[in-house]
């Protein structure tokens, strides 16, 4: 899986005649897994149809401000275009562009697009090579560079004018791959090792029946793509759960009982520089196991069950420079309990989330959460998606590790 799966790519074309290999630029970001709008100027549309762009891309491309053929005169807004990338590239990008760019000359959709983004810039000249090296071209590049925009060098080859040098847009290929290297290369957790456990645990009280609890898993499949896509390689210990996990930079490890789990954790805790223990391990297992179906006999039934290994536990008497972080799922007197477990267990950080609270816990798409530090500081969070709390959990680990 590329690191810009999932990523919205905002596309901007202008009038060079590279601008053909921006349907093939298209097609290698939506195979990337990433989301494409495309907009041009108005004279790129002289180079390559709207019509292809838009096929490939599954979205309206827009050249203008308001759509001239639409009768209702719909405004294209490009401040809501620009708020909505993740990243923008400019391909190709001309001359008369980049020195627009530079000087924060609007005249067209896609130049009040640029101004308006908040997210990162990518360009790729693509002139012939006398342009190229002019005085002024390069002045541009400076600029734009000073602005934090990111170039995207022009090749080598035969131009279009007949003449051989720099200046040729990079091609497609070439491209993603840029744009993947910088990005993976800026990503707070890449190199680290991160492992996390997730899911219930199930402890068998014969061949059909079992001791567990409610959870899905889905908080720490959350949590494990936040760090993948932050740079990490993720081990996910994962007990049964029905949620398909499919990253390239997660490493799953299926378990079933809280022994499993444990024998799974012990040989990758050492190597690891976060661990994250957000599985609901069963406390408990039955002392012995039935090897055949119980049978229905009497009224009354009992199970003698003893203690599971506390992984969390072991964790926290075996830390060495992970930086480790527990969760608390509590029905009463929630924050003394975490902030006990916090010491008790020696984390560096504790989730805590509330079954009175409405949205969270098991099986729920939402959780409401605060973290708690190891200075028992406290941060509460609105309800949100796991997702978004996943983030705000890796954001909040990511600071810690950094004071």
């Amino acid at each position: 899986m590329s690191v810009l799966s999932g990523k919205k790519i905002l596309i901007g074309v202008t009038a060079g005649i590279a601008a053909y290999k921006t349907a093939s630029l298209v097609r290698l970001f939506i195979k990337s897994g990433a989301q494409v709008k495309v907009v041009m100027t108005p004279a790129a549309k002289d180079f390559v149809t709207p019509l292809t762009l838009s096929t490939l891309s599954k979205n309206p491309v827009h050249s203008s401000f308001f759509d001239e053929e639409d009768e209702n005169t719909v405004w294209n807004n490009h401040v809501e275009m620009g708020l909505w990338a993740d990243l923008m590239l400019i391909a190709p990008a001309t001359a008369n562009t980049l020195s627009k760019m530079a000087t924060g000359n609007s005249d067209n959709l896609l130049l009040a697009t640029y101004l308006s983004a908040k997210c990162p810039i990518y360009y790729a000249p693509a002139m012939d090579l006398d342009m190229y090296n002019h005085p002024s071209t390069k002045q541009s590049f400076k600029k734009l560079q000073e602005f934090g925009n990111i170039m995207i060098p022009a090749e080598s080859g035969e131009l279009a004018s007949g003449l051989v040098g720099q200046g040729r847009m990079a091609e497609p290929e070439n491209i993603v791959q840029y744009i993947e290297k910088d990005i993976l290369s800026k990503l707070p957790l890449k190199g680290q090792k991160v492992l996390i456990t997730a899911g219930p645990t199930y402890e068998a009280i014969d061949p059909v029946r079992f001791i567990g609890n409610h959870s899905s898993g889905r908080m720490g499949i959350e949590l494990a793509k936040v760090a993948a896509n932050l740079g990490a390689h993720v081990t996910l210990v994962l007990g049964p759960s029905a949620i398909k996990v499919d990253h390239a930079y997660i490493e799953v490890i299926n378990v079933v009982s809280a022994q499993q789990m444990y024998e799974a954790v012990v040989p990758l805790y050492k190597y690891c520089d976060i661990a994250i223990a957000s599985a609901a391990v069963s406390d408990y297992r039955p002392k012995e196991i039935s090897g055949q179906k119980i049978k229905k006999k009497e009224i009354e039934f009992s199970v003698e069950l003893e203690r599971t290994k506390d992984i969390l536990k072991w964790m926290g008497i075996e830390k060495k420079n992970q930086f480790l972080v527990g969760f608390a799922l509590e029905t009463e007197n929630e924050e003394e309990n975490a902030k006990n477990k916090l010491k008790n267990k020696n984390l560096d950080l504790i989730v805590l989330n509330s079954l009175n609270d409405k949205g969270a816990g098991f099986k729920e798409q939402t959780n409401k959460v605060s973290l708690i530090n190891h200075k028992l500081e406290i941060k509460t969070f609105a309800l949100k998606a796991k997702s978004k709390v996943a983030q705000d959990i890796f954001d909040e680990i990511n600071t810690l590790k950094n004071e």
